[in-house]
């Protein structure tokens, strides 16, 4: 079993990433007296109390009953409390698993505690499970669906369990001699709460450190909260924490490094929401904002840091639709044409689909993969039955996608791989040729 804090020290204060930070073992690490870390997707955070334990998120469907497991391992205690830090599938998902092994053992359920928008994230999935079901296949290269009543496909699945408590804004609470205050803030979702714990002088941060890039930028998914993100981060920080237990990634000890990591982290996205909102307040398209705000190549080489799930790219996109909404500045596209409309008149002005197929490779080639994949979707719209511009758009993106850090990035184009590849008959890339995936999460349904 790996000393994770040990780990983590090393990596941070080298900066060298060496090995893999966000880790699935479904082991169970005993981090300072009665305070566990099981690592999973997402991982639980342990801390045992007179009354029984109180868990923090309880990981997803197809890691529940592993997680358990490994709890039972260290300790029979009940399970008295379950906190959701927000209400992400590998977060919840697993939560069916603690109630079985309650009822199991005659029991009774753990009490479950979460913001007050946590049962709201649970209507909408409800109301969106085939969407979401749809692009995280897409986001995750396949993902096996939780299957519910009739065997119908669940985004969320059937057994999770609802909060019997919530909150709005903070909640204190006591579990035999545990004080645990817990405090809400929109950051990864407008449903995300961070806990601490006085006695422990320990940080339960949910999402709010994920050992990557902030997932501020979700392109498929709703609005995320940077500013807010970056405000809680400095709140979690002024509280001097001598232990951070976050729900991916390594825990992390020591006042001085935890300081350090949470101030790069807000950092990065202060900076980022300034340059973006600077542009915007001087009239700059987004398209301009897109291609003109950098972060700090230095930050982004920190290894909590690395852009390897979201990307700076894709959170510039989402603090634009917070703050101006979705039109992007350009008046033709307010109202467009359909798509294989204006395809195929360009590919009419070009020569054909085909011509424009064979341009777009001319181009890849020239190392421009940018416009090459806007040229060879220009083709398929125009001609999605063409043999030829589909092998094009495999290939184009399958370039694109190796050529990617994040894997939000590299999934979108690797999905674009896969629908080409079903017209041409063509065989599928094998995953990670080429790829960079040291610092990634575990490809399982999530947010």
């Amino acid at each position: 079993m790996a000393d994770l804090l040990a780990l983590s020290e090393r990596i941070i204060d080298s900066g060298v990433a060496d090995e893999p930070v966000n880790r699935v073992t479904q082991e169970l690490s005993e981090l300072a007296d009665g305070v566990a870390l099981i690592e999973s997707f997402s991982h639980v955070v342990v801390i045992r109390t007179d009354e029984g334990l109180v868990c923090f998120d309880a990981s997803g469907a197809m890691t529940g009953t592993a997680v358990v497991e490994s709890l039972r391992g260290w300790s029979t205690d009940p399970v008295r409390a379950l906190v959701y830090t927000h209400g992400h599938v590998d977060h919840v998902g697993g939560s069916g698993a603690f109630v079985a092994d309650a009822r199991g053992a005659g029991r009774p359920d753990p009490e479950v505690i979460a913001h007050e928008n946590v049962p709201v994230r649970m209507d909408r999935y409800d109301l969106t499970n085939g969407y979401n079901s749809i692009i995280n296949a897409r986001q995750f290269g396949g993902v096996r669906a939780n299957l519910g009543i009739g065997g119908q496909a669940r985004f969320l699945p059937a057994d999770a369990v609802r909060p019997r408590v919530t909150f709005a804004d903070r909640l204190g609470a006591r579990f035999g001699g545990l004080e645990v205050e817990m405090r809400h803030a929109r950051g990864e979702t407008d449903d995300h709460l961070w806990a601490w714990l006085p006695e422990q002088k320990a940080l339960c941060t949910g999402d709010f450190l994920i050992w990557n890039f902030p997932n501020a930028g979700n392109p498929q998914k709703v609005q995320r909260w940077p500013v807010e993100w970056a405000r809680a981060l400095r709140e979690m920080a002024a509280l001097d924490a001598e232990l951070l237990l976050p729900a991916h990634g390594l825990p992390i000890a020591g006042r001085d490094r935890i300081h350090r990591v949470l101030d790069d982290v807000a950092t990065a996205l202060e900076r980022l929401v300034a340059d973006v909102l600077d542009l915007m307040n001087q009239g700059a398209t987004l398209d301009t904002i897109v291609h003109t705000v950098r972060v700090d190549p230095d930050l982004l080489a920190k290894p909590y840091l690395r852009p390897l799930y979201d990307e700076p790219e894709f959170v510039v996109r989402n603090v634009w639709r917070q703050y101006g909404g979705w039109y992007d500045g350009d008046p033709s596209r307010l109202k467009p044409a359909p798509a294989a409309t204006f395809a195929s008149e360009i590919a009419g002005l070009t020569g054909g689909a085909e011509a424009l197929a064979a341009r777009a490779r001319e181009v890849a080639d020239d190392g421009d993969l940018r416009l090459a994949c806007q040229l060879v979707e220009l083709a398929v719209q125009a001609a999605p039955d063409s043999v030829e511009a589909h092998g094009a758009r495999a290939e184009i993106y399958e370039r694109r996608r190796k050529s990617e850090s994040s894997l939000m990035a590299k999934g979108i184009f690797g999905h674009a791989v896969r629908q080409s590849l079903e017209v041409t008959g063509g065989d599928v890339p094998r995953r990670g040729d080429g790829d960079d995936t040291s610092g990634l999460r575990p490809q399982r349904p999530r947010e």
